[in-house]
């Protein structure tokens, strides 16, 4: 991640950047006084030392009281306001303040990949991102493999994904480039290569991109995503699919909690999730299916 969150490109990562540094000068004000301290009083009644004075009985001092108490208190009520007003301006479930129409992307934690949906654009890619600079981004995620984390650390923090729940996160890129995306939660042997690309350009450039994925002859089936995308895969290249089965990411979202559910007998909930008895047999299979794949893997 080298110093990527010390160069923001988009206004989360940079307040992110800015609530860091304001912390760690705050608490300098208290640890740089202690270490200077610590040396000092070292050196000053050292053995050897004749000119420290000698008092043996000294046990109290209002005013050093006052000092050692007083601005450590002072600087943790600072930190407590600081801390309550970022964590809701950083909410990562709060959408940003923008005139500008935001891009929805669904994403999906694999074994040992990242899938994006662009629903928009009904366009599906595997470990690459494009967006178009200065407009709200609108990450809707879960995983449908082991519990990960999503994280692009110059457009801002991290957020989980988990199987059975959708989380959200809402960036922005406020400057073009390359920017580089990580699976910051260890998740198993190809953790280190789960990593993706984020490519910020203009709207003209992000429309260009658009089109030519639509004019890739690969469309994102349900078939085709147990087959190629569901097992586990190592570093795993970048791959454009021009459509993709639009009850996909849904299908994926709400297959555990059927798991969960279909005991009670409730089958007319799931039809109208359209998530039937046979896609939660067919799930199972799958299930046994992967099991066996990640046992070669060990």
């Amino acid at each position: 991640m080298n110093l990527a969150v010390l160069n923001p490109v988009g206004e989360i990562a940079a307040q992110e950047k800015s609530l860091m540094i304001t912390a760690v000068l705050l608490m300098l004000i208290v640890v740089v006084p202690v270490i200077i301290m610590v040396f000092l009083f070292a050196w000053k009644y050292r053995a050897s030392s004749t000119k420290a004075k000698y008092t043996p009985n000294w046990a109290h001092n209002t005013t050093l009281e006052i000092i050692w108490w007083g601005i450590p208190s002072v600087i943790i009520v600072i930190l407590s306001a600081i801390t309550w007003i970022s964590t809701h301006k950083l909410d990562p479930y709060r959408p940003l303040d923008s005139t500008q129409k935001p891009v929805e992307i669904q994403v999906v934690a694999l074994d040992w990949k990242w899938l994006f949906f662009y629903p928009e654009y009904n366009i599906a890619t595997v470990n690459y991102i494009q967006v178009p600079v200065n407009r709200p981004l609108n990450f809707s995620i879960t995983a449908d493999a082991p519990m990960n984390s999503f994280m692009i650390p110059q457009l801002g923090g991290q957020i989980y994904a988990m199987q059975g729940m959708e989380t959200k996160i809402h960036l922005i890129a406020e400057k073009p480039g390359e920017f580089d995306g990580y699976s910051s939660n260890y998740s198993g042997h190809g953790f280190s290569g789960m990593n993706f690309k984020v490519n910020a350009g203009s709207e003209e450039e992000f429309h260009a991109w658009v089109k030519k994925v639509k004019d890739q002859k690969t469309s994102l089936t349900k078939e085709l995503y147990y087959e190629t995308l569901l097992p586990p895969t190592k570093n795993n290249k970048v791959e454009y699919y021009s459509k993709f089965d639009d009850a996909l990411f849904e299908h994926i979202l709400k297959k555990y909690l059927m798991s969960h559910e279909m005991p009670h007998g409730n089958a007319h909930h799931h039809h109208e999730n359209n998530y039937t008895i046979e896609d939660h047999k067919k799930d199972l299979q799958v299930g046994e299916y992967y099991k066996e794949l990640k046992k070669a893997h060990h």
